[in-house]
């Protein structure tokens, strides 16, 4: 059941993105005085402002439906108490004490790389 909802929650979602980004802003009346007027009449005289607004109400509404609906599902689903109580009911796991390692000490200190080797005594 609450595979079908999150289904329906997901592609009410895209929808809700897409219709959002298919309206026009406030600003966007503005290239009406420059030509483009017309391109509104699609959805009739009114424009297509009055049938995205209640599509977008439409969606708004059946993905709060569908969220609290999968809320309750998963709090259903959990059980009563909250995590901590829960999180109590289990045992622990040993905890394995693990050896420190052993440090082994050079017996000379490494040459420096700029360091040259000394010369032999010349004739």
């Amino acid at each position: 059941m609450a595979q079908i909802i999150l289904i329906f929650h997901v592609a009410i979602a895209i929808a809700l993105v897409v219709l959002v980004l298919l309206q026009h802003g406030k600003g966007a009346d503005a290239g009406a005085a420059f030509g483009s007027g017309a391109s509104s009449t699609v959805f009739g005289a009114r424009g297509s402002a009055s049938f995205l607004s209640r599509m977008t109400a439409v969606l708004a509404a059946s993905f709060f439906i569908t969220s609290l609906t999968l809320a309750m599902l998963a709090a259903r689903d959990a059980g009563p108490g909250s995590v901590l109580d829960r999180a109590g009911d289990e045992p622990a796991a040993p905890v394995e004490e693990v050896p420190a390692e052993e440090e082994d000490e050079p017996d000379e200190a490494p040459d420096a790389p700029g360091d040259a080797p000394a010369a032999p005594p010349g004739d």
